[in-house]
């Protein structure tokens, strides 16, 4: 007759390994989400004469980018074409998001929007929003 011995560990570890199972099909179905959606990281700065945006988009074409300015909205949009494997090799990870990105920032009453500038350089997108000044309210005098 062998004897079993009771290990609460062991339990433990059982539950730990069903629970990672569970979630490793969760963080699976995310990472494949983020590879159709995904979004830059963008910095804004404040500086005296403008605002300064910067994205990072690298491995994105200066031809896949748009930016556009509606209703004052300012619109990144861009695309970062899919790496395909070569020569019959095969990922066995991926973890850099491909595909179309959008962004959208509202711009302040302040800024001078026939004068926005883009640049991209080392795979950063920075556009340049000038400020202007607001307008001041104009007293109207009743005749």
């Amino acid at each position: 007759m062998s004897l079993i011995r009771y290990q609460p560990i062991n339990l433990f570890d059982n539950f730990n390994d069903e629970i990672n199972r569970h979630l490793g099909n969760i963080r699976s179905k995310a990472a494949a989400n983020q590879e159709r959606n995904w979004a830059p990281a963008v910095d804004i700065r404040e500086q005296d004469n403008s605002y300064l945006l910067s994205a990072d988009i690298p491995g994105v074409d200066r031809e896949k980018i748009e930016i556009t300015l509606e209703d004052g909205v300012l619109t990144l949009k861009g695309e970062r074409s899919e790496e395909t494997a070569t020569n019959g090799q095969e990922y066995r990870r991926r973890e850099r998001a491909q595909g179309t990105f959008m962004r959208q920032f509202t711009l302040p009453e302040t800024v001078d929007t026939q004068n926005i500038s883009a640049t991209v350089k080392d795979g950063v997108l920075d556009v340049v929003i000038p400020k202007q000044a607001k307008p001041q309210p104009t007293r109207i005098t009743i005749n």
